[in-house]
Formats: structure tokens, C-alpha cells, sequence
């Protein structure tokens, strides 16, 4: 439980910092930012509570949380001078909410008893939405809707969990390997233009076969 309740505020954080770069890519005014910042951090984290019946969600009655988002959005403000690609700076901390997260929505899942498939399921869901909010507040098509290996990272690394799991593995080994297949994966999609193929693509092909 000590090293879920690190990956959580580890997460929170990595995605609060996310969201300050996401923000000032847009070239939003501070309080933008903070908002940004919070609804990246904590939106997946709502969705999945109010999924399971958590209510009030854990961010309105354990305040550290939003705490979390204040102090890391603040440090990245701060240090905003030192870092000049702020792409590869959203890369970089948006992959790393991703693992974090979504280990968290599956333990969510498993302290329920739910079926792995569920589970894998809020994984995603934690991990994902408040990516969701974050693009659409800023005008953006969110990346889980696009070609990009997203979402779809971590599915692949809740399946790479649970097979580790019934293998009879336990414990943080198989927590850390679900986290490096997710964020690598996204890193590698990244790097080498992975992508799910696009629907309209295959049928403009298709129309030119013909």
C-alpha cells in the first residue's frame, strides 16, 4: 500500500507538470495554468471514483492531493527558464502519468475484486481522462481519440500485468513492469511514428485499389 500510495502522488504530480507545459504551449495567463494543471491531474481520478460509487471523490476529502498539483505546477513555473523544448517536456511527463496511473486504476479494480478486464479498464480510465479534459479545454482533438499510441499503451501494459500476475509473479517487480511497458511504449510510438491505422485512410485506399 506505501508503494501504491507513492505511485499515486507520484502521478498526480508528473501529470500536474504536464499540464503546466500543455498550458503554456497555449500560452494560457497562471490562473489557466493552475486549472490546466488540476483537471490533467485529477480528472482521470474522478471519473474512475465516481465509476466505483467513491464518492466524494478522493481528491474533496484528502487535500493533500490538490496540494500536490500546487506545489509541482509551481516548481515547473519556476523552472520553466532551464527547459527549451516544452514538447519533449509534455512527452516525457505525460508517459510517466500514464504508468503511474493506470497501476493505480487497476489496483483501484483488484481492492474491489473486479474482473481484470474491468480493471484494466479503469486503469485506462485514470490514466487517460484527465488528458481528455486537459485537450479539450485546450481546443485540442485529445490524443486518446487520435492515431497515436496512447490509450492503447495502457491496455498493453494492464494485459502485461495481469499474465505476470497469473504467473504466480507478486509484489513491485510486476508493478514497475507494468510501468516501463506503458511509458516505453509511448516513448517508442513517439520516436518511431507508431500508430493505429486511420479508418478514412484504408478506405481512401481501398478506393484507389478499385
Amino acid at each position: 500500500m506505501e508503494l501504491l500510495q507513492i505511485i499515486d502522488i507520484a502521478g498526480t504530480a508528473a501529470f500536474s507538470i504536464a499540464g503546466v507545459f500543455a498550458a503554456m504551449e497555449k500560452k494560457l495567463d497562471l490562473f489557466g495554468i493552475l486549472i490546466i494543471a488540476f483537471v490533467t491531474a485529477l480528472g482521470g481520478g474522478t471519473l474512475r471514483d465516481l465509476l466505483i460509487g467513491n464518492v466524494p471523490v478522493s481528491w474533496m476529502h484528502q487535500l493533500h492531493y490538490g496540494l500536490i498539483v500546487m506545489v509541482s505546477a509551481i516548481t515547473a513555473l519556476l523552472f520553466t527558464n532551464l527547459l527549451k523544448n516544452l514538447h519533449n517536456i509534455l512527452l516525457l511527463f505525460d508517459s510517466l502519468g500514464l504508468g503511474l496511473f493506470t497501476l493505480v486504476g487497476i489496483q483501484k479494480g483488484i481492492d474491489l475484486q473486479l474482473h481484470s478486464g474491468i480493471c484494466i479498464l479503469l486503469g485506462t480510465i485514470t490514466a487517460c481522462f484527465g488528458g481528455v479534459l486537459r485537450d479539450v479545454l485546450l481546443n485540442q482533438i485529445p490524443l486518446i481519440f487520435q492515431k497515436e499510441i496512447y490509450a492503447t499503451a495502457c491496455i498493453g501494459g494492464g494485459m502485461v500485468y495481469f499474465l505476470l500476475l497469473y504467473t504466480g509473479a507478486q509484489g513491485w517487480p510486476i508493478d514497475i513492469i507494468c510501468i516501463l511497458v506503458i511509458v516505453l511504449s509511448r516513448f517508442l510510438a513517439v520516436k518511431y511514428n507508431w500508430s493505429l491505422p486511420v479508418i478514412n485512410k484504408l478506405k481512401n485506399e481501398r478506393n484507389e485499389d478499385n
